[in-house]
């Protein structure tokens, strides 16, 4: 059991698994409800109005293992997913199901048990018909599955209400993106949904409720060059073929669909798609090494629904291994009018540095950020600047400072140092951290990296400096003075 949960599932890829297992149900409604209880995070739920199971199919799905046949078009593939993913994220998972003709039946795991005796609860009927009947209608009629998990790892336990608050704007904001991107095209069709609410079940009322919107990593409103998408072939080694759609979208674009799924560094390359379900977002798969001139080029790869030897899916269904033999086929795949997938690469490269020519952009070398900034926010300057090679990165760091001053600068040390004092006040009661408040020190490099570039400060600079230095020490003053401020020390 220890094994099965520590497949290193996320908490959005684990609540994905379990909605492909409400679409292979033929689920059109699926419910994501978190439960609190005042300011507390008790539990969370999914629920679908699928063709629900009778009592022997669902002792084989809580089964590890279980053995099924699964449609050529279904998205499940293992018989591990709902016990790996709902116990590597919860400490008990309870799923109540029914169909039309069969009464509420229940199974549950607490892990604990799990552990040390192998055993798998048979859930009360009353209780069952219990659970089925709470989301009678919203959006169960009389058939479908509750998924229910308990002492889930995520969830906040303790910091009060603006914790939990900031956890539940976080976690849904994450999860509707995650499940937008990887079922975009399920919830492009108009009769599947999937919505994320929450209810307090003090008051018995729904404090939020969102639907998730489909997120196409596809979806310019005008190609970045005309002559694509194109579609190619690729001949698999052991026979049959694979569909490439290249794209090449639009320099500089703004749109959700670009920038919000993650780096352009790693979001460009290869889209793989198994049975319309996003397995795989982005990335080269050895083909080739990521590049700042190709952020334009993502390539949709249609999966065959057998995928052999050639295409090995992780359990998590969040990357794709790709063989050797089949990547060494794509310098010959080809689209119908005999062009290579070799020049959509060259001109996703020549269409990222025309828009830059004709834009005229020529920004200076910078030195890079390094320790104190967050992974993510290194890679979006290293995406919008070029680095002066060989020098030592930027530090940037939380120390005890003398006077009020908010920051001080290390020039030998190459560090930007931030007053201590005034952490707390910024933080506002959350936990702070190597790579905190990303915000910050984000606008602090971009003010102050070119210093670090000159031996010593100039009448401008120095001006500069101590401008800024006001404004910020007027600003965490006003921070440290708010209502709910801790102690800055």
């Amino acid at each position: 059991m220890e094994a099965l949960t520590s497949q290193g599932y996320g908490f959005e890829a684990a609540i994905a698994d379990l909605v492909d297992n409400s679409i292979d149900a033929g689920a059109k409604d699926v419910v994501i409800h978190f439960l609190r209880d005042g300011d507390r995070l008790v539990s969370l739920l999914i629920i679908d109005d699928g063709r629900g199971m009778t009592e022997e199919e669902l002792d084989i799905a809580m089964t590890v293992g279980g053995r099924r046949d699964y449609a050529a078009n279904a998205l499940g593939m293992f018989g591990t997913g709902l016990k790996s993913a709902s116990l590597s994220s919860a400490a008990a998972v309870t799923v109540t199901s029914r169909t039309r003709t069969s009464r509420p039946a229940g199974r549950r795991w607490v892990m604990e048990r799990a552990k040390t005796g192998f055993q798998c609860d048979i859930v009360d009927p009353a209780y069952a018909q219990q659970l089925i009947d709470r989301y009678a209608g919203n959006p169960i009629m009389w058939q479908g599955t509750v998924v229910r998990w308990d002492g889930v790892k995520d969830f906040p336990h303790n910091g009060g209400p603006e914790q939990t608050e900031r956890y539940l704007s976080r976690t849904i904001n994450a999860l509707g993106m995650h499940l937008g991107l990887q079922l975009h095209r399920y919830l492009a069709r108009g009769d599947f949904n999937i919505t994320i609410a929450v209810e307090d079940i003090a008051t018995g009322s729904v404090v939020m409720d969102f639907g998730v919107l489909p997120l196409d990593p596809f979806a310019y409103p005008v190609t970045g060059d005309p002559d694509y998408p194109r579609v190619f072939t690729a001949e698999l080694p052991s026979g049959g073929s694979v569909q490439l759609t290249a794209h090449i979208w639009p320099p500089r674009s703004s749109l959700p669909e670009f920038r919000a799924i993650g780096s352009l560094q790693r979001t460009q390359g290869f889209y793989l798609y198994r049975n319309d379900r996003l397995v795989q977002a982005g990335g080269w798969n050895n083909f080739r090494q990521p590049e700042q001139n190709l952020v334009l080029a993502r390539v949709a790869v249609e999966l065959p629904s057998e995928t052999g030897d050639t295409f090995r899916l992780t359990v998590k269904k969040d990357g794709v291994e790709i063989s050797p033999e089949f990547l060494a086929t794509l310098d010959n795949a080809v689209d119908a009018a005999g062009t290579k997938f070799a020049e959509y690469m060259t001109a996703a490269d020549r269409r990222y540095r025309d828009a830059r020519r004709r834009a005229g952009v020529e920004r200076k070398p910078v030195i890079p950020p390094g320790g104190g900034f967050d992974p993510s926010l290194r890679e979006a300057i290293s995406e919008e600047l070029p680095y002066l090679i060989g020098e030592e990165p930027i530090a940037i760091r939380w120390e005890p400072l003398d006077g009020d001053a908010f920051f001080d600068i290390d020039r030998e040390g190459r560090a930007i140092l931030l007053n201590h004092r005034y952490r707390a006040a910024i933080l506002g009661g959350r936990r702070g951290g190597l790579d905190d408040v990303p915000v910050i020190k984000s606008l602090l490099y971009l003010m102050l990296h070119e210093v670090f570039q000159r031996e010593r400060a100039g009448s401008r600079e120095k001006d500069n400096l101590a401008l800024w230095q006001s404004v910020l020490v007027a600003a965490a003053r006003a921070e440290q003075g708010r209502p709910d401020d801790q102690d800055g020390e």
